[in-house]
């Protein structure tokens, strides 16, 4: 399933809506732009997800189905304004909606604000618009997962000094006891956005301990051990994934030469 935000399509028709998919086992929805402003598009695989019911507004599209096999839920795909007047109101709609669909939801999108002001720099502050979608979170009972790979999700293009996260996913509670999801944001090319990315991943990325003995780097060896461990391992994709398995390689190497060295120079390290 894919959504995007900011089409800039005033007439997304079923052609183009199957080149942006790699198979015929496709439906969609869509929201035109106004002009060249705004517009939504959501594509999915029809055997994996069964759509029931679905109504959309100029910032959001909403569907209600089966998730495979058996898990009855909503996806929002959401452009929240950019106005902190009209975005207040809008988050007044999704609250509203929530009571129409009682499914577990899950939003995604560019809700175009910030939770804290960690979250923003270079930016000017709205702490007004961080209160009202704190609240909208807090009275949805929406969990906000972590983002893993990079710290914000939008950056100005033309000069670049300023970021903020204001593209995020979240979903009710029955979401996370029942998938094991990961969000990642992925690298940042044409867009002034970067791609996220929601998958189910029970592997363990979490944050780990790099354990190191400082001793270590005074042995003469030391730093040729870590430019050999470096220059060896040999990982391909986005920056963020690739630092963190040279670093799962350079432990193993560390742990195993550790191991190798005389217990007097381990416990006594007077090189």
């Amino acid at each position: 399933m894919v959504f995007f935000q900011e089409t800039k399509q005033s007439d997304i028709s079923a052609q183009f809506a199957k080149s942006l998919w790699p198979g015929d086992d496709m439906d969609f929805m869509v929201v035109d732009s106004d002009g060249a402003a705004g517009g939504l598009l959501c594509i999915w695989k029809t055997n994996v997800f069964k759509l029931t019911q679905c109504c959309c507004t100029r910032n959001c599209i909403l569907f209600s189905g089966t998730f495979s096999p058996d898990f009855d839920c909503v996806f929002v795909n959401i452009y929240a304004p950019n106005d902190v007047s009209k975005r207040g109101k809008f988050w007044e709609v999704m609250l509203k909606l929530r009571a129409d669909f009682n499914n577990p939801w899950c939003l995604a999108g560019d809700f175009n604000e910030i939770r804290h002001l960690g979250e923003r720099r270079g930016c000017s502050r709205r702490d007004k618009g961080m209160m009202d979608f704190n609240q909208f979170i807090e009275t949805m009972e929406l969990t906000d997962p972590p983002m893993m790979g990079r710290q914000f999700t939008w950056c100005n293009s033309n000069d670049g000094e300023r970021w903020s996260r204001i593209d995020r996913v979240l979903m009710a509670s029955e979401w996370v006891e029942r998938f094991k999801l990961k969000l990642w944001g992925l690298e940042r090319t044409i867009s002034d956005h970067c791609p996220l990315l929601l998958m189910e991943d029970g592997r363990d990325w979490g944050p780990r301990p790099f354990r190191f003995i400082n001793a270590w780097s005074l042995h003469p060896q030391f730093r040729k051990l870590v430019k050999k461990a470096w220059e060896d391992s040999s990982i391909s994709g986005w920056a963020g994934y690739v630092i963190m398995r040279k670093l799962k390689d350079l432990r193993l190497a560390l742990k195993k030469w550790n191991c190798s060295l005389p217990m007097e120079l381990v416990l006594n390290p007077a090189w």
